[in-house]
């Protein structure tokens, strides 16, 4: 009788594959994935390689960005007089991480103290790189403010030499926050202020906490006089990729000045001609490439300037794209006649904010507040809302501890 064989054992089950078998490149590639900022937040914290693979990588955290900006949480309204500013929070259900950073965060601004409960006195001079800078009118005190993290940075006033040296007399401008995301944390506050003619520019540091006071500028304009001494508009800040600029409108004249983060040098740029003393109708800002662009509301139309060198080796305003956005009531629900008109609020890295002008034509009527993209022509309906006077957009910033910096390395104990 012939002997029986032995079955084959079965085989071996294959090993499970571990997040370390993967790889960093690919565990990227499907971080990548991810819908928005604050979803990459969320997993980067779920465990430590996925923590350690966007920390450890410049080149990811750009690619990121490229493929998801940075999101709109929410738009501060500040209105005239002594009060809080309001959050107005971007609702979205499709991304309840989104939601989830609104809710635990500040942006209700409860931790700022005031000596008078029943009448705040915080006025918002900017809203940039996520962080508020807010003074108050009773104590004079100016604060930076991160309502994501909840930390709070009293600035010092500008020393006395600041004002020194000028010509006539001197009008103090605004504060505006530079906050370089690469930079270990530290950020800098810009103040600046003009005389007769020329303007100069101080900058604090949050690592030295030291103001630094920069030299007056080369004259800007033909010397005012005391009855004419607001002849710059309030400041607004623009992030490029690699540098900054502070902007100013001259009130009378089609032009604006800009202040560069990087280097606080003063330089003055025409604007298109029918722009003087149109305050009201513009925003500057910069596209999602880095480079300068006007963006122009008249009714219901959107017009782009775009600042480009030309064949002749000038650097000029170029028109660019018009929006004709007469058909946004399929989007609102509303019509022309009610919306009575766009107004820009904002250009952000390639991103119009705009809203229509009901609360202007009666307190009582809310706005619709929209955002389009300059680059695909997406429109996005934000949110109705009255209109209640200066208007800062909220952009969330890239997290310093997805950074590996210094100081995150002193808490990691390398």
């Amino acid at each position: 009788m012939a002997s029986q064989q032995s079955p084959e054992p079965p085989p071996a089950e294959p090993a499970p594959t571990t997040l370390t078998a993967l790889g960093d490149d690919l565990l990227r590639e499907i971080l990548l994935l991810l819908p928005s900022l604050p979803s990459l937040v969320r997993a980067a914290f779920a465990c430590r390689t996925f923590l350690d693979i966007v920390r450890s990588s410049p080149a990811f955290r750009r690619r990121f960005r490229a493929l998801h900006p940075p999101p709109l949480l929410g738009i501060y309204f500040d209105p005239d007089g002594l009060a809080i500013p309001a959050f107005a929070p971007l609702r979205r259900r499709s991304d309840p991480d989104l939601r989830a950073a609104v809710r635990r965060s500040d942006f209700f601004l409860t931790g700022l103290l005031d000596d008078d409960d029943d009448f705040p006195g915080w006025v918002m001079n900017d809203c940039h790189d996520g962080y508020l800078i807010l003074d108050n009118w009773g104590t004079r005190e100016v604060v930076a403010y991160n309502p994501l993290t909840m930390a709070m940075d009293l600035i010092p006033p500008p020393p006395d030499e600041f004002y020194d040296g000028c010509q006539g007399y001197y009008n103090c401008l605004d504060y505006h926050i530079h906050s370089p995301e690469e930079d270990d944390g530290v950020f800098r506050v810009i103040y600046a202020c003009h005389d007769e003619s020329r303007a100069r520019a101080a900058v604090f540091s949050s690592d030295t906490r030291a103001w630094q006071v920069f030299p007056w500028s080369e004259a800007l304009t033909t010397p005012q006089s005391a009855d004419n001494k607001h002849w710059l508009s309030i400041g607004r800040i623009m992030n490029g990729f690699m540098n900054g600029f502070v902007y100013w409108v001259y009130m009378d004249e089609a032009s604006m000045l800009l202040l560069n983060t990087t280097t606080l040098e003063f330089s003055r740029i025409d604007l298109p001609s029918y722009l003087k003393g149109q305050t009201h109708m513009f925003r500057v800002g910069k596209t999602k490439d880095g480079g300068l662009c006007i963006v122009v509301a008249i009714e219901f139309k959107l017009y782009v300037w775009l600042r480009k060198i030309c064949e002749d080796g000038v650097e000029k305003w170029v028109k660019g794209h018009l929006f004709d956005l007469d058909d946004i009531v399929e989007e609102t629900g509303g019509t022309l006649e009610e919306h009575g008109q766009f107004k820009v609020v904002g250009v952000v890295d390639g991103v119009v904010y705009f809203s229509t002008y009901e609360t202007f034509e009666d307190a009582r009527f809310p706005c619709w507040f929209l955002s389009l993209d300059l680059e695909t022509s997406d429109i996005d309906v934000l949110f109705q809302k009255r209109y209640d006077s200066h208007i800062h957009p909220y952009i969330m910033p890239w997290p310093r501890y997805l950074v590996r910096n210094k100081a995150c390395l002193q808490v990691e104990g390398a």
